[in-house]
């Protein structure tokens, strides 16, 4: 499954769980039913995956988690705000550079039209 093919599967998944619960809701409840909805698609989708920072060649616990890793290389930020700001995307291209993925998926439920809340992340590396 190609990159873009796999963003499709989950776009079409958090759309899904966008109509079905409307926006409102806390972002753990986006969450679960996303997780539930790609895993129902066969994908393998890890949530609250911890996400270790290296200082100085020593890992370091610092107690980031990536919402959901779907197929070991997208990266999955869920927020449920009235809008998202820069630091939201500065906290996906700092867990996509930790990470050492290439792409991610800023997803913000708290809205009344999906494509409104979604931004793709690209990692240049």
């Amino acid at each position: 499954m190609t990159d873009q093919e796999l963003s499709k599967e989950v776009l079409d998944s958090a759309y899904k769980v966008h109509t079905a619960l409307g926006p409102g809701l806390l972002e753990s409840a986006y969450q679960a039913c996303l997780s539930f909805e790609l895993v129902n698609k066969g994908l393998k989708v890890e949530a609250e995956k911890p996400l270790p920072l290296i200082y100085n060649e020593v890992k370091l616990d610092c107690g980031y988690r990536i919402d959901l890793l779907v197929e070991d290389r997208l990266i999955i930020e869920l927020k449920s705000v009235d809008e998202l700001a820069p630091i939201h995307l500065s906290q996906v291209l700092t867990y996509l550079k930790l990470s050492k993925k290439r792409f991610g998926l800023l997803i913000n439920f708290n809205v009344k039209s999906l494509k409104n809340g979604i931004k793709r992340v690209v990692n240049g590396y």
